[in-house]
């Protein structure tokens, strides 16, 4: 029984979600320094955020519970099912904010506080509770929230925000409108049964399509910033450009898609793009500059 309710806990902080909200804040940490980050920031800082992003997709659960009940893709969840309560998963979520913002402040720095604070309410207050219903324009506007986890991780082991931690930001900002919409473009139905005015609903999959096209594009463009401000070098420039390339086929592709499952083909391909696209930021930084002597590479630009 208590392992059965554990898991029903477990389940409302979307583990997957939080997982990789979780590693983009680490590559923040270690762009943010030369080396290692500080062990300790970095430990309390990477707890910290993970409370914070639990307690936030506790929240939604929360404000969501009526669209789960009638969406098939999150009839399932604790709350639709009937698994715990509202007064169960509130008191779970103030816990969870309250346990972050006491590890942030007491063991990180109070900027990293402020700003995960702030990307809290943002995704769980300001989205879950009015943009999602407010407009179709939705995961746009409050996607700012959700992109916000490098820039926290940079904060927490520097108590600084550099604007190379904001061009993180940029890059997830601008993937999160085409992955999205390639879910939503599958899930349309469900969404127009809940009410929520996703894109596919409010204008239709043609229209969704090219938006999720225009927006990878611009994605790729903001992918190549971090190399053209020397943030970068060319191993993560030639990655980032085979990664959006392939991105970009598939939503060219989904424009004419071959059958209804390939949006989820664009949907699942968006999440390990962006794995990878982190994966190469890192490799980039931290570990091609212990290589390049060794092996004589040319990759990352040394300064004169």
């Amino acid at each position: 029984m208590a392992a059965s309710k554990a898991r029903e806990y477990w389940a409302l902080t979307k583990p997957r979600v939080v997982a990789l909200i979780v590693f983009t804040a680490l590559v923040g940490m270690f762009l943010a320094v030369p080396g290692l980050p500080p062990l300790r920031q970095a430990l309390f800082g990477l707890l910290g955020i993970w409370l914070a992003a639990a307690s936030a997709a506790a929240i939604n659960h929360l404000i969501d519970q009526r669209i789960d009940r009638v969406m098939a893709r999150t009839s399932q969840r604790p709350l639709a099912t009937g698994a715990l309560n509202g007064t169960q998963v509130l008191a779970f979520a103030i816990a969870l904010g309250a346990l972050s913002m006491t590890v942030l402040i007491a063991l990180v720095n109070p900027l990293c506080a402020a700003l995960t604070f702030a990307s809290l309410i943002g995704y769980a207050i300001v989205y879950t509770g009015w943009l999602k219903r407010a407009t179709p324009q939705n995961i746009v506007i409050g996607g700012i929230a959700g992109a916000a986890p490098p820039a926290l991780g940079w904060s927490a082991v520097t108590g600084t925000l550099d604007p190379h931690a904001l061009l993180l930001v940029l890059i997830v900002f601008v993937w999160t409108p085409p992955h999205f919409w390639a879910l939503a473009i599958f899930r349309r139905d469900d969404y127009a049964r809940a009410l929520v005015p996703m894109l596919p609903v409010t204008h239709g999959v043609t229209y969704t399509r090219q938006q999720i096209l225009l927006y990878t594009v611009l994605l790729v463009v903001a992918t190549v910033l971090p190399w053209a401000t020397g943030m970068s070098g060319l191993f993560y420039l030639g990655g980032a450009l085979v990664l959006g390339a392939v991105f970009v086929w598939y939503a060219w592709r989904l424009l004419d898609p071959p059958d209804e499952l390939y949006a989820m083909q664009v949907f699942n391909y968006s999440i390990v793009y962006l794995m990878a696209l982190f994966a190469f930021l890192l490799l980039d930084h931290w570990l091609l500059p212990w290589l390049q002597p060794v092996a004589g590479l040319e990759l990352i630009p040394q300064p004169a």
